[in-house]
């Protein structure tokens, strides 16, 4: 298994969801910001307590969970 030294897992801490340690900020967010046009430096200036780290190890954490599991779809 992969390991991410920025992301933590904790049932008790934003419902559960990852998260960059240290924060109340979780990958969704992230992953979220970015699909729909922000730019690292405009989440930083929005959340100046992350780092650009932050912002790409919760991309790769977001890629690793998608290519966890590959599941064959049937032609439409």
């Amino acid at each position: 298994m992969k390991t991410f030294s920025r992301i933590e897992l904790n049932p008790a801490v934003m419902g559960g969801k990852p998260y960059i340690k240290g924060t109340r900020v979780t990958v969704g967010t992230i992953v979220g910001l970015i699909a729909s046009g922000a730019s690292f430096e405009s989440i930083l200036k929005d959340y100046p307590y992350l780092k650009n780290e932050d912002i790409t190890e919760a991309l790769e954490y977001a890629a690793w969970r998608t290519s966890e599991v590959e599941v064959e779809l049937e032609p439409a």
